[in-house]
């Protein structure tokens, strides 16, 4: 999968974002928010750490601590929205959403088919930004908290009460669904 930068198997905190093909809120209709916090989970059982998180019915906005390992973060983010679009895709056949899938398949270009490829999950690009200031971390985290509260979601009018947020964690100590880990400790721990 094409990414918008290079790259990377630099330990630091990484902002990543990704989002689903035309905007399609697919998490929001097939509920598929798990598979997010699954991916989470593989994550931190590879020595990453969830720092900060927005998961939005169409998109989804995360800070990674990562830790050199073999494969570079564009590898470790592609595996994850590969194995999350295999699961999208089987809720959308259980759901007998014809159109649903259709639209799906029909964006498959043409060369991607010839490999295999039967849906379009995910937009190509993901954009994955290393974070090299304390500044750009906390600009960062303001983002993906204030996300649901922007004027074009509306989805909640304060962004601790986005159960797939950790702006909840951030605000009040308190995790909604997910724990993620201060981005102070993840510094402190890994002097970065």
């Amino acid at each position: 999968m094409p990414v918008k930068s290079p790259h990377s198997f630099d330990t630091g905190i990484y902002f990543i974002t990704f989002t689903n093909f035309k905007w399609i809120p697919l998490f929001r209709i097939t509920n598929s928010y798990d598979l997010v916090y699954k991916w989470f989970d593989s994550l931190k059982a590879n020595g990453h750490s969830i720092l900060g998180y927005v998961i939005m019915p169409n998109h989804v906005h995360v800070l990674v601590g990562y830790i050199t390992c073999k494969n570079s973060i564009n590898t470790v983010v592609g595996n994850g929205k590969r194995f999350m679009a295999y699961d999208i895709v089987s809720r959308i056949q259980q759901m007998e959403d014809a159109g649903l899938q259709s639209l799906l398949e029909g964006g498959v270009l043409q060369s991607d088919r010839n490999k295999g490829q039967r849906h379009v999950v995910f937009e190509d690009s993901s954009d994955i930004k290393l974070c090299e200031t304390y500044t750009f971390i906390q600009q960062k985290l303001d983002y993906i908290h204030s996300n649901p509260m922007n004027k074009k979601w509306s989805l909640v009018a304060d962004m601790t009460d986005y159960v797939h947020s950790s702006a909840r964690f951030y605000e009040l100590g308190r995790p909604w669904l997910y724990q993620p880990q201060h981005v102070n400790d993840w510094i402190h721990q890994n002097g970065r």
